[in-house]
């Protein structure tokens, strides 16, 4: 019997014909560096601070609660963009709801009782939530690289900045054990955990490796670097999303990076592309044996996730230790999908939100 969609291993490289530059991501946080691009600054007003701070060995939500525990707040009043690796050196924002406190006086109580730094602090009018960031600026030390590598390396950026970079969900997505797909889809059929937000965690790693067999698939078709007809496309500018009836007229724009494809977040709302790149979508999710009724029973509401991305600001140095990576991704994207290619294994990360 054929594996399910969401039993798929590893998912394919983009660039298979290239070698890998060898060598692991190191588990030191100094060596993992991770800087938020907000989506907007604080107005300077409002009930609400807004703190950038710097922090290593502890997970965003470890954070948030020490947050709450030192202001007496509810750990739901502390608000914050997205997560981040807990061995790395993170830079990220969160925000509290402290109308009667000066920055000044937060920031030094947040230096005092716990091992942070407080970057800048600004008033706003909202709670920060999740989502609300651009992307990621990541520098990171892949050590233990073969000899070699920098020319390895500039052959890789080469041809990624031709054919762009799978948004693949790293394996991290998926538990410690891998597994966390395989629950999401008892769950889905009402066999998993009764937990809403362990429920939820886990039926959105099922959506998640349907996505990545989707793209997968799309690879194998030949189809990563042009437009098929019907998908539903994504600017890449300002987000706005259209069908591609006529693939061929729009390819010119997708080559030159000005949009990007979107692929499949199961849910009962979510957006289906035209024919025929709609066929393709179904195929995945009648292999898994699911139907519209089962995605209105899970209470996935579903979305778009672009399914091609130019790497922006990438390069490379060499280090005594190995090579040194700076690169951004957009919110929501795998820092290890991309140093996967260049590994040419599996990049992963001791441990992670």
């Amino acid at each position: 019997m054929s594996p399910l969609p969401s039993e798929m291993g590893p998912p394919p490289f983009i660039t298979p014909e290239l070698p890998g530059v060898g060598g692991v991501i190191k588990a030191e946080p100094a060596h993992f560096v991770v800087e938020e691009l907000p989506l907007y600054l604080p107005e300077g007003a409002g009930p609400h601070l807004h703190l950038r701070l710097s922090r290593e060995g502890m997970t965003t939500r470890a954070l948030a609660d020490r947050l709450a525990h030192l202001f007496e707040l509810e750990r739901g009043d502390v608000g914050f963009a997205g997560l981040k690796d807990k061995q790395a050196r993170a830079v990220q924002s969160f925000s509290l709801p402290l109308a009667s406190l000066t920055l000044e006086q937060a920031a030094q109580m947040i230096e005092d009782g716990l091992p942070v730094k407080v970057l800048d602090a600004g008033r706003h009018q909202n709670k920060l939530k999740t989502g609300h960031l651009l992307g990621n600026r990541f520098t990171i030390l892949v050590a233990g690289t073969q000899p070699g590598a920098l020319a390895t390396a500039r052959a890789v950026a080469a041809a990624l900045g031709e054919r762009g970079l799978p948004n693949f969900y790293g394996q991290q997505r998926f538990g410690r054990e891998g597994d966390n797909a395989a629950q999401g889809r008892l769950a889905l059929k009402g066999r998993g955990p009764r937990d809403k937000w362990l429920r939820k965690l886990l039926l959105n790693a099922w959506q998640s490796a349907l996505f990545n067999a989707w793209l997968a698939r799309r690879i194998e078709r030949g189809d990563f670097t042009r437009l098929v007809g019907g998908d539903l496309a994504k600017k890449t500018d300002t987000g706005g999303m259209f069908t591609t009836d006529d693939a061929a007229l729009e390819q010119p724009r997708l080559d030159a990076g000005q949009i990007t494809y979107t692929g499949p977040m199961f849910g009962k709302k979510m957006r289906w592309p035209n024919e025929p790149a709609a066929a393709y979508e179904r195929e995945i999710l009648e292999e898994e044996g699911v139907d519209q009724a089962g995605l209105k029973k899970s209470g996935l509401m579903g979305s778009r996730r672009a399914g091609r991305l130019m790497v922006e600001n990438l390069s490379f140095s060499e280090t005594p230790e190995g090579l040194m990576f700076s690169f951004s991704l957009p919110k929501g994207s795998y820092a290890t999908v991309l140093l996967r290619e260049f590994i040419k294994s599996e990049a992963e990360l001791p441990e992670t939100d």
